[in-house]
């Protein structure tokens, strides 16, 4: 057999140029066939041939075959459960992380308020808001694969300059305040855990993950966020620990229980606006440029140029969609555990992640006390490099600098300061005494109340065949797309008219 490599990166890709004779009468199948045989979705399918896990040969009409001897490789190859789900997250994208930092501290400081203080009342929001999730972060994933460029690029072209900076610096402005909160967040977790000066660890939080972003490129670095994805897993594992009584739960978990009172409106805007959040729409859509760029060369061994489109469209939707479902569950977790074992014991008011987590350890156990501890840690690696990284992308585009992550400092200068100054202003924040968790609720709600008019327009934006051509937003992104606005649009009139 003769083999061909080609090599992008860390990627190997085997071209098998001819079959060897003994493999002549063997079935073979397509990559939409072996996908199906083995059970696994296309994006694993294609990169399991990718890294050189499965040997494909190509046809005479260009498409590729894998042989029924590699079919059932490949079943071995992934039969226990977590090589299976290894492989998975590995394959995965910017849609996995984008998934993950929306449970970010300040995140998991709004969820946890809102279930210390309401209890399992607005638990239903974590089921409702999901199609929602889904539906906005494809529309955004969508623009940025169609039109090579970032959502702020993209929106410039279509809409008044004044319009789209007013909603940057907004975002930026946001973005500052969660790096604060987290930071600060990061390093009050660590306390809990172990004698450390809190100005020194905020710092060193902030100082690793500046050099991470500038002096390691995209390729190696999304490798890192995606692994630090699955520190939100802790919430999962902490919601099961503390033994809930399930079917009080699940009654409360798909039939909303509405208050028309001031701060349960304000609460469900806040999670509105910390669940689908401006900074998600910026990264997700600058994120799958920076894929494309990677993986340019090394999908064209799958793909007609005239279907690329559609088949980037076909692996994103897997990836934002494994994304949002994690983001989501989380969300669930996080306000089931702090009813749970918070407002059931009459603690009502929590101002900080960290003093959910601690409010745990006498209640929940020890574990789920390091669970939830440890968590605050690995998201906020996590969402920090994105909150800063979002900013920067959105920013650079509209003063046309160059930008990526995958670009070296020199040559991005501009881009990288972005980055260096939104964290350093946000560790700032931790020196003057300010409480940037408690702030952070209120930005929550602020979130939810800019989201409007950049949903409006992402929706505008998606749906013109002059942009997108055949690839429009599909019916139901359409529909939740325009009903996440709709719903949020009929809850800030309700909180200006009880606040009037």
């Amino acid at each position: 057999m003769e083999n061909k490599k080609q090599k992008t990166g860390d990627v190997e890709t085997r071209l098998i140029a001819s079959l060897p004779e003994e493999k002549t009468n063997e079935k073979f199948f397509t990559l939409s066939e072996f996908r199906h045989e083995v059970g696994i979705p296309l994006v694993l399918a294609k990169k399991l041939v990718l890294w050189g896990e499965i040997e494909a040969a190509r046809a005479v009409d260009g498409t590729i075959r894998i042989a029924g001897t590699e079919v059932s490789r490949a079943i071995k190859l992934i039969e226990n459960p977590w090589v299976k789900g290894y492989y998975f997250v590995r394959a995965l994208g910017p849609g996995l992380i984008t998934g993950a930092s929306d449970d970010d501290p300040s995140g998991i400081g709004t969820y946890s308020a809102v279930g210390a203080k309401f209890g399992f009342a607005i638990l239903w929001m974590a089921a409702w808001l999901l199609p929602m999730m889904l539906a906005i972060q494809e529309a955004c994933a969508r623009i940025g694969i169609v039109t090579g460029r970032g959502l702020a690029g993209v929106l410039q072209k279509h809409y008044k300059k004044k319009f789209v900076a007013g909603a940057v610096a907004l975002l930026i402005i946001a973005n500052v305040a969660n790096i604060g909160a987290d930071l600060g967040a990061m390093a009050a977790s660590l306390q809990l855990l172990m004698k450390i000066n809190f100005y020194v660890a905020v710092t060193f939080f902030a100082l690793l993950t500046i050099f991470l972003e500038i002096f390691v490129g995209y390729h190696i670095y999304v490798k890192v966020l995606k692994w630090l994805s699955i520190s939100v897993l802790a919430y999962i594992v902490a919601g099961i620990m503390i033994k809930p009584e399930w079917h009080e739960v699940f009654s409360n978990a798909f039939i909303p229980q509405i208050s028309f009172s001031r701060e349960y409106v304000f609460a469900m805007i806040a999670v509105f606006g910390t669940t689908i959040t401006p900074y998600l729409f910026f990264w997700q859509a600058s994120g799958e440029v920076e894929e494309n760029r990677v993986h340019k060369k090394i999908e064209g061994f799958f793909r007609k140029r005239e279907n690329h489109l559609h088949n980037r469209i076909v692996r994103m939707r897997t990836d934002v969609g494994t994304g949002m479902i994690l983001a989501n569950i989380v969300f669930f977790f996080i306000i089931l555990t702090t009813a749970q074992v918070l407002f059931k014991n009459g603690i009502t008011s929590i101002e900080s992640a960290e003093q959910a987590a601690l409010a745990l350890k006498p209640l929940a156990g020890k574990h789920a006390f390091l669970l939830f501890a440890l968590g605050i840690i690995g998201t906020g690696m996590l969402a920090v490099p994105i909150l800063a990284g979002s900013g920067a992308y959105a920013l650079s585009e509209i003063m046309k600098w160059r930008e990526g992550l995958e670009e070296k400092f020199s040559r991005a200068k501009g881009f990288y300061m972005i980055i260096t100054i939104s964290i350093l202003v946000g560790l700032s924040l931790n020196f003057f005494h300010i409480n940037p968790i408690l702030a952070l609720y209120y930005s929550a709600f602020l979130n939810g109340v800019i989201s409007v008019p950049l949903l409006i327009a992402i929706m505008v934006v998606g749906n013109d065949v002059k942009i997108m051509g055949k690839e429009t937003h599909p019916k139901w992104v359409w529909f939740f797309g325009w009903l996440a606005i709709i719903a949020m649009i009929i809850a800030i009139i309700t909180a200006v008219i009880l606040y009037w």
